[in-house]
């Protein structure tokens, strides 16, 4: 039976309407958007996806296919869609893949009705090697041993399986264990600015470490500009769609447009996202737990039996409607419930007799460190007892103070690894990182270690915070020199930094870098001191030293490929560069102009 005659068969000659008149006259067409291969820049295949009829308020696929749901008709037309596709890519005849969009439901009717079968797909001319099934997921599945023992005898005949929209979808983490897919999209969501959002780049990395280890090829969705195309290829995502690369169009492209082969092609590698301040955007709504509630009608009884049955609730919210009332303290019911006779006087009676009535009550969106702030101006019990959280007044959960400083904890050990405090440039471990990946792409680039000179003397006459100034224009200073795509910034700590150049003009960065320190230098010192040109300060021994004003050096050196083995040999070459710098007066940029090896680094 064709795939047409199920339509007409599954829809019962019911009452025509625009949906079935459309789709009784196949008023329907393909459009294909390309999937490429980062690794190459070629086209690895298209996805099929299906159009209603022009100037229709029916053309967009979302309201056809929320119409058909509405009607009734969803999977009649899917079924149509599907041989419009496979059609319509025959007819091109087109070597490529072909991706098509069916969902678990429609698969299985498929597979019973036997309409997508080895020889209807010869019929059509076409490779079932060459057909990826993306399953796209609309609604919960239970079914798993089912769905996996169908998807089993296309794979046995050479299907392909692809899952769509990963981490968009109800159990897809679920799906993706269950049924081992050869390729797994990622939703655009997750792509879309990616090259600015750490919490987005770390679930990509995330996913592309389940892949490689699964077996499965990661296609990112959604890439519609070049610094999200870069931030995907240096993840080394296998293949990526969107815009940028190609439109949905009636004629599949062979190939990409020829600006964007350099950036396959490229060994310079875009800079990630700084994570430093990735858990302090975060919000009290991580906090939040579901818990038992009770109304202010409830006695004293029944909230004791909540707190029996649940050994593990610290408190329980009285709300009444979706407005939050108080709170009841387990250690304060104990305590008031079983003096003499007190569970037969209150057993009885309302919860509200041992209700805090004036409980913390938080908006969901309050940051960490605002209800941290706020939690220490208030009484103590608020961070035992916990606090109720809201959306615009309505009750939402309960959150503890325990969980609270659990997370301000592990914002603290996230900061003090990934970011130095005082200016929240990247630290140590993502330095190493960046450096480490310039050396896996056999990239060339510049590394600069940059010293403050004199800088000691200087913090101890005019005071700590007049030297944090100082550190923190120079940290603004080396990153407006740096191109933000590019060219990656990092601060070790004190007053030495971290410069990585893929940029061929760093020299004159440099340069200019050092010309702007000279003007900005000597405004930090008093009118005395810059008249003089420094100042005496004693040394370990108490005798009076002279220092000239601080200054700026630099050390570089070049890495080129295959010269260094880690981030550990390039930070050795660094500090030989920057040694030789200061050896230099004045603001100064030392170049190691010597080809380097591991060896002499080392």
């Amino acid at each position: 039976m064709t795939l047409l005659r199920l339509v007409e068969a599954a829809d019962g000659g019911s009452v025509a309407n625009d949906l079935f008149k459309i789709m009784q006259q196949r008023r329907l067409h393909s459009v294909f958007q390309p999937i490429v291969d980062l690794r190459s820049g070629c086209v690895l295949g298209h996805e099929g996806l299906i159009r209603g009829p022009q100037a229709s308020a029916l053309h967009s696929p979302l309201a056809l296919f929320q119409l058909a749901k509405e009607q009734n008709r969803l999977y009649q037309l899917e079924l149509l869609s599907l041989q419009i596709t496979l059609e319509t890519f025959a007819n091109l005849a087109n070597s490529n893949k072909i991706f098509v969009n069916v969902s678990p439901e429609c698969l299985l009717r498929l597979y019973e009705n036997k309409a997508l079968s080895l020889s209807s797909i010869n019929d059509l001319g076409l490779n079932p090697e060459n057909i990826v099934l993306e399953l796209t997921e609309g609604s919960p599945i239970f079914d798993y041993s089912n769905l996996n023992s169908i998807i089993g005898s296309y794979r046995s005949i050479g299907f392909k399986i692809a899952l769509d929209d990963l981490g968009e979808g109800f159990s897809s983490l679920r799906l993706w264990s269950e049924l081992q897919p050869d390729y797994v999209k990622i939703d655009k969501h997750f792509i879309k600015s990616i090259n600015a959002d750490p919490v987005k780049l770390q679930f990509v990395k995330s996913i592309q470490q389940i892949a490689e280890n699964s077996g499965a090829q990661v296609i990112a969705e959604g890439v519609e500009t070049e610094a999200e195309l870069a931030i995907v290829k240096d993840l080394n995502i296998a293949y990526c769609q969107g815009y940028l690369l190609g439109r949905p169009q009636i004629e599949p492209i062979s190939e990409i447009a020829q600006n964007y082969q350099s950036i396959f092609q490229s060994n310079v590698i875009s800079v990630f996202p700084n994570a430093a301040l990735t858990h302090s955007k975060g919000n009290v709504s991580r906090l939040l737990v579901k818990v038992p509630v009770v109304t202010p009608e409830a006695t004293n009884d029944e909230v004791y039996a909540l707190f029996q049955n649940n050994p593990s609730l610290y408190s329980i919210p009285v709300v009444a409607g979706d407005v939050p009332f108080g709170l009841i303290s387990r250690y304060s019911m104990i305590d008031r419930f079983f003096v003499a006779y007190g569970r037969e006087l209150y057993g009885k009676r309302s919860c509200t007799e041992f209700m805090d009535k004036t409980p913390l009550i938080v908006e969901s969106t309050i940051s960490f460190h605002e209800l941290s702030a706020l939690i220490t101006q208030m009484e103590p019990h608020h961070l035992s007892h916990g606090f109720i959280i809201t959306d615009h007044g309505k009750y939402l959960g309960l959150g503890s103070g325990h969980a609270l400083l659990r997370e301000i904890t592990e914002m603290q050990i996230s900061a003090a690894r990934y970011a130095n405090p005082l200016t929240l440039l990247p630290g140590n471990v993502p330095i190493n990182e960046h450096i480490d990946r310039l050396l896996e792409k056999n990239s060339t680039f510049w590394a600069c270690y940059c010293d403050l000179d004199n800088f000691k003397p200087f913090n101890d006459a005019y005071g700590f915070r007049r030297g944090d100034e100082l550190i923190q224009l120079l940290g603004k200073m080396l990153t407006e020199t740096a191109s933000s795509d590019i060219d990656f910034v990092g601060h070790i700590g004190g007053d030495d930094f971290i410069l990585i150049f893929q940029s061929e003009d760093w020299e004159e960065r440099c340069q200019q870098l050092l010309s702007e320190i000279g003007l900005a230098m000597p405004k930090f010192y008093a009118a005395e001191d810059r008249e003089i040109g420094g100042i005496y300060s004693e040394d370990r021994r108490g005798n009076q030293i002279f220092y000239p004003l601080s200054s700026l050096s630099i050390g570089v050196v070049k890495i080129v490929a295959n010269q260094f083995a880690s981030h550990h040999e390039v930070s050795a070459g660094m500090t030989d560069a920057k040694k030789q710098a200061k050896r230099m007066p004045g603001n100064s940029l030392f170049y190691e102009r010597r080809v380097l090896s591991s060896t002499v680094a080392g």
